[in-house]
């Protein structure tokens, strides 16, 4: 079984940190949320990975990548171009799928407890596609399965005002090759886009088995600053923390604690896990990192207090002003305006900023 990672899209509820790079490479708790999509395709037994490219930031997500060697896999990188729906990203890869069943993972998707069971569950059975579902509290807001006792889907409907269930779809599938022809055949929806939902929906008119497997651990869409947070806070809270930098006598340290090589934290700082904290970071005396706080790559932090915050790396943050909730992008930089004069906030922001004074 093949698998297929979706990395396309334009990230336009990200900006301004996607005007610089994908979203699929956006941290977790230091690690790029596509990272995450490999390592549920590869404990499911998944070895060739394709990775369906849009126009932005394709290069980024290649030179990280590479090959795929470094994580015991082999990568094909399938070029989609302009988004025109899930299933004409699917479709692009059908070169690649070559005939063989494959699971397809959305790359900013992040789930606890992986995709085993789904994939497991397909295969036991005599199926054309498989879905993952997990119970949501809105399901108006999401595609929703009617499935029987048996996890059999019955039918799937988009953004019912009456849904037959809680059920919600979650972008993850496991499809065999006849998944090609129900896309071939499909057209536009209103949207302009070749939905994947229609395309299993056909599979269902034409009389295929779709069989489902619900995630009952959490699942986040990192499509919005606000969960990207909530994913990294999720991720932090199952993090056991290893110290491999450099803890100076007089640092205070509580709770899960992850420091990277390169990092050194200096005396009279204060972290109180969960914090990943990634390499060659500084954090100075007089500076707290409360929980649910990651700190990328070659950042530095002096005399600070910052809780539940994602900072993506090689930012500079000197102040004495509290941040809290914030998702800062890469090179950002936040000095303190003490003494300066006139009194008074000053800003560069970029497009789409979001901000609370």
């Amino acid at each position: 079984m093949k698998g297929l990672i979706l990395a396309g899209g334009t990230g336009s509820r990200l900006r301004p940190i996607t005007h610089t790079g994908p979203k699929q490479l956006v941290p977790v708790a230091n690690r790029p949320v596509i990272e995450y999509a490999i390592e549920d395709l590869k404990e499911a037994g998944v070895t060739e990975i394709g990775i369906v490219l849009g126009n932005l930031g394709r290069e980024a997500i290649q030179e990280y990548l590479g090959d795929g060697s470094d994580y015991g896999l082999e990568i094909t990188y399938i070029i989609q171009g302009n988004p025109l729906g899930l299933a004409h990203a699917a479709g692009c890869a059908e070169e690649f799928i070559d005939g063989e069943n494959f699971v397809m993972y959305l790359g900013d998707n992040i789930l606890e407890g992986g995709i085993t069971e789904l994939v497991e569950s397909f295969q036991a059975g005599n199926h054309s596609a498989g879905i993952a579902l997990q119970h949501v509290e809105d399901p108006q807001q999401f595609g929703v399965a009617d499935v029987d006792t048996e996890g059999t889907v019955r039918a799937l409907v988009e953004k019912p005002d009456d849904p037959p269930s809680d059920l919600a779809l979650i972008g993850i599938y496991v499809f065999s090759p006849t998944i090609f022809d129900a896309i071939e055949a499909l057209e536009p929806s209103w949207r302009g886009e070749l939905e994947i939902t229609d395309a299993i929906q056909s599979l269902l008119d034409d009389g295929h088995s779709i069989d489902s497997a619900v995630v009952e651990g959490w699942w986040k869409d990192t499509g919005k600053p606000e969960d990207v947070l909530d994913a990294n806070r999720l991720v932090l809270e199952d993090t056991t923390g290893a110290v491999d930098g450099t803890v100076e006598d007089g640092t205070e340290i509580t709770g899960n604690v992850d420091v990277a090589e390169g990092a050194t934290l200096e005396a009279g700082a204060v972290i109180r896990g969960p914090v990943s904290i990634g390499e060659d970071v500084r954090i100075t005396a007089d500076t707290y990192l409360g929980p649910y706080t990651s700190i990328g790559d070659g950042s530095t932090i002096e005399n600070a207090h910052i809780e539940n915050t994602v900072v993506v790396g090689e930012a500079t943050i000197r102040t004495n002003v509290k941040i809290v909730d914030s998702l800062i992008g890469e090179g950002a930089t936040i000095d303190t305006a003490e003494d300066l004069l006139p009194e008074g906030k000053r800003l560069v922001i970029g497009e789409n900023s979001q901000l609370k004074l």
